[in-house]
């Protein structure tokens, strides 16, 4: 993979001046004790339980670099709906030297609008693009969100979302390959994710948002690892427990 230098987004600082006194993002330990985050390779993974902040983060991240709120690539410009918080005007980013020849930020939830909008864009174009030899909304959500994303070429800058959610497991595996191929040619990937599949990507960094603080960790030592672990492993008797015990919080 590329150096430091030729990372497109090589740092992330928080100013919390701007942000306000009673803001919930003070609430939410990772990211209220976050003042600065360097990126030192091309592919970095935010891990952690849902509300520790993963998202919040790469979201933030993603608007300060110049990326459209609901996702697509730096040229779109809608809006269904204002859910951005106030970090995306916090948070100060330290680009590279290189500008990125393709780019794309994804949000699960809202890529049925990214999608709408890259038919309005193609409906506007005297060559019309298919994706995968489809229009985007005549496929499923994971292979309308695969085809959109391997016509994509060139070092890029990508952020995403739980890209895995509407992947099944050999999807999760094309995506994968992709971008580990990508990533070794020099893009750069920003990707908070709870998919096992994608964390055991070689060469990635893995940062845990867990226990109130954003810290590198093994993929070993992420939950999502070792719950599928131990699921499959202990797949009876874990279910056996699961479903006689009253408590939800039994692993």
């Amino acid at each position: 993979m590329s150096g430091l230098f030729n990372l497109f987004i090589r740092n992330l600082r928080i100013e919390w001046s701007e942000i306000g006194e009673y803001s919930y993002l003070r609430k939410i330990p990772a990211v209220a004790n976050l003042t600065e985050l360097d990126l030192t390779k091309n592919i970095t993974f935010f891990v952690g339980e849902n509300g520790t902040g993963k998202s919040t983060l790469l979201e933030a991240a993603a608007v300060a670099y110049g990326f459209n709120p609901e996702g697509g690539t730096l040229n779109y410009r809608f809006s269904t709906y204002d859910d951005v918080s106030e970090l995306g005007k916090a948070v100060k980013i330290t680009k590279g030297f290189l500008r990125p020849e393709s780019s794309y930020f994804f949000r699960a939830e809202s890529f049925f609008n990214v999608a709408t909008k890259a038919e309005d864009y193609r409906d506007l174009s005297s060559a019309p693009v298919m994706y995968g030899g489809r229009t985007l909304h005549r496929q499923s959500h994971g292979e309308s969100f695969l085809a959109f994303f391997q016509s994509f070429s060139g070092r890029g800058i990508y952020l995403m979302d739980e890209p895995e959610a509407a992947l099944s497991p050999q999807r999760q595996l094309t995506l994968f390959i992709r971008i580990a191929k990508m990533a070794e040619a020099g893009s750069q990937f920003i990707i908070a994710t709870h998919s096992p599949i994608l964390l055991g990507i070689p060469g990635a960094e893995i940062l845990s948002f867990d226990e109130g603080e954003v810290r590198p960790c093994r993929y070993e030592e992420t939950e999502s690892y070792q719950v599928t672990e131990m699921f499959i492993n202990n797949r009876e008797k874990l279910t056996e427990r699961l479903l006689v015990c009253p408590c939800p919080e039994v692993v």
